[in-house]
Order: structure tokens, then C-alpha cells, then sequence
């Protein structure tokens, strides 16, 4: 390595503010890893992530999951001049960490959460889960990490460098490098807030042209009602999972939808409050919908949950309707 020590950004996590998304009044205050170290790595560079949200608005049902929604490379340039392009892992990645930090480039990649103290209470030393992480402050020597995680800024040192890194590892050909990323910023465009909201208002447009072709509250629905009894003979350590790839990624998503329009119209786009509270619905109903499964699959009880769906589907529809009307020239579902 040709340096021990690299930072792109002068950060403490002790004065760390994280991004009103990431707020603790929030009914999903972590979304999922990867677009939550995007609204902190926006947010940390100075620029408005709620600006890039309009994605969240096509997520759909996967047949096993709700869309793991992240925001797209191509908006990440468009809105901020921020150019993801993918990582050749052909070194360690600590080696390689170092070298493009050095650059002032930052380093997504994925990571053992069993190594991540901010997990501590759920993953941390008790199960290896994998996610993803933001690397932007390293130092060999102190064995010291500086990392985007969740919905924060963090540091780990010590064992969990090591072990993160595999500092030490006997070589092991079965190990396969993780997948990472590289961040450039070296040509980061801070818009005025009247043309930032510009620029999401047409990748807005953009994205309602990926709405699910059918209502998929609607298709959850089928397929939820198919899964209890299996989650019930599973028990709660498979319905967890579960619930993660299905009810938390369709709450967060829409809770998360709500607010940027919430961003829109306090940039004087009107007429969006109807959007706005069907969204919020939407995210309410699932935090609802997360608590009462655990409880029907721990009770193994016979439990119907259409009418809940029923409401979360059409509101679904009543939310899309006002933002086809508003943004695609009056179109409806």
C-alpha cells in the first residue's frame, strides 16, 4: 500500500448530524442499506437528497419481494454530478480503499454486519448478514474506520478492522471479493433549489413511466395470504426475513415517496396533498401490517388480511392517479 492513511471528507461521527429522513420520528427510520448510505453520502456532501427520490414511486412486487429500491447511477449524475461506475476487485479491497480515498474518490462496497458496532442489538457479533457500507476515512496504522452505514456516519477500529478487512486471513481460494463501487465527486454540480427540484421534477416523469403494469398492493396480496401458513410452520426467524424483502421495503418506500413529494410541493408544485396522505397511508398500513403477521405467524392463527390490503390498494391508485395527472399529461391507472 502506498499510503496507511486516506479521508475524502472531515467528519465526526460525535458531531454528525444525519438527514431529517434518517430522523428518529420516522415510522421507517431505516429504509434499506443502500439507499440509506445514499440520503447520508448525499446529505454529507452538502446537496438535498430528497431531490433524487422520485424512484422510490415505481418500486413494485418482485413475485417473492418488493423492489430493493436504490437510486439509479444515472440520477445520481443528472442531479448532482456524482458518477458511480463499479470496482474491479482484483486487489484487497483495504489496499484498494486506500488508493481511490487518496484519489478523493469514496468506496461503496459490501460488508459483514457482524463487524459493524452501529449494528450492535441486531447483527453486530451475532449473525453474519451482508450489507453495504460507504468507506471514506481509513487508517491502517490506528486500524480505524470512517463509514457510511445505515442511517448514519460511523468509526470501528481494532478487531473489527481486522476482521473486516481480513487482515491476517490464511489465503483462501473459496473467498470470493465483494460486490463495490467507486464514487466520483471531483465533478459534483450544486444546482440552486429551483432548478434541483427541475431536474427531480423530470426524472419524476420519467420514473411514472415504470409504474407496475397491474396494482401490485393488489398482487402482494394473493401472495401474502399464500405465504402465512408456510411462515407459521417456518416460525419468526424466517418471517423476519421476510417481512424485510416484502412489508418493510413497501412501508419505507412509500413513507420515503410521501416526503419527496412533501419537498415538491414546498417548492410550489400544488395540489399534491391527496398523494401525499394515500402515500402515508401506504406506509402506515404496512407498519401495521409488519407487527399484526408477527403475531398471527406466532399464534399460528387464521387471520384476514384482505380488507387491510384493500385499503393499502386503493390507495395505491388514488396516489398514482394524482401524479399522473400532475406530471404525465393527465394519464390514469
Amino acid at each position: 500500500m502506498a499510503v496507511s492513511r486516506a479521508a475524502v471528507l472531515s467528519l465526526d461521527p460525535a458531531t454528525y448530524r444525519r438527514h431529517a429522513l434518517h430522523a428518529d420520528d420516522r415510522a421507517w427510520i431505516e429504509k434499506n442499506c443502500y439507499v440509506d448510505i445514499w440520503i447520508e453520502v448525499v446529505h454529507a456532501l452538502g446537496l438535498e437528497p430528497l431531490a433524487m427520490l422520485p424512484f422510490t414511486l415505481a418500486v413494485d412486487f418482485e413475485t417473492d419481494q418488493w423492489t430493493f429500491f436504490k437510486p439509479p447511477a444515472a440520477d445520481l449524475w443528472d442531479l448532482y454530478g456524482i458518477d458511480v461506475q463499479e470496482l474491479n476487485v482484483w486487489r484487497p479491497i483495504l489496499d484498494q480503499s486506500l488508493t481511490h480515498l487518496a484519489a478523493g474518490k469514496l468506496v461503496s462496497t459490501e460488508a459483514d454486519a457482524f463487524f459493524l458496532p452501529d449494528t450492535r442489538g441486531t447483527d453486530y457479533r451475532t449473525q453474519h448478514t451482508k450489507t453495504t457500507i460507504v468507506i471514506q476515512d481509513v487508517d491502517v496504522e490506528q486500524r480505524r474506520l470512517g463509514y457510511f452505514h445505515n442511517a448514519g456516519y460511523y468509526t470501528l477500529e481494532g478487531d473489527d478492522f481486522s476482521h473486516l478487512f481480513r487482515l491476517g486471513a490464511a489465503p483462501d481460494p473459496t473467498f470470493m471479493p465483494l460486490f463495490a463501487e467507486l464514487i466520483r465527486i471531483d465533478r459534483l454540480k450544486r444546482l440552486p433549489t429551483p432548478a434541483l427540484a427541475a431536474h427531480s421534477r423530470r426524472l419524476l416523469t420519467r420514473h411514472l413511466r415504470r409504474l407496475p403494469a397491474r396494482n401490485p398492493i393488489a398482487a402482494f396480496c394473493q401472495q401474502f395470504t399464500q405465504d402465512i401458513p408456510h411462515l407459521q410452520e417456518q416460525g419468526l426467524a424466517t418471517y423476519h426475513a421476510y417481512a424485510f424483502a416484502t412489508v418493510r421495503q413497501l412501508g419505507a418506500a412509500f413513507e420515503v415517496a410521501a416526503q419527496y413529494l412533501e419537498w415538491l410541493r414546498s417548492e410550489g408544485d400544488e395540489d399534491l396533498d391527496p398523494a401525499i396522505a394515500a402515500f402515508g397511508a401506504i406506509s402506515t398500513s404496512a407498519k401495521t401490517l409488519i407487527l399484526k403477521a408477527a403475531r398471527t405467524v406466532m399464534g399460528k392463527r387464521t387471520v384476514d388480511f384482505g380488507p387491510h390490503f384493500d385499503e393499502m390498494a386503493l390507495a395505491w391508485e388514488r396516489g398514482m392517479n394524482v401524479l399522473l395527472a400532475r406530471y404525465a399529461g393527465g394519464a390514469e391507472i
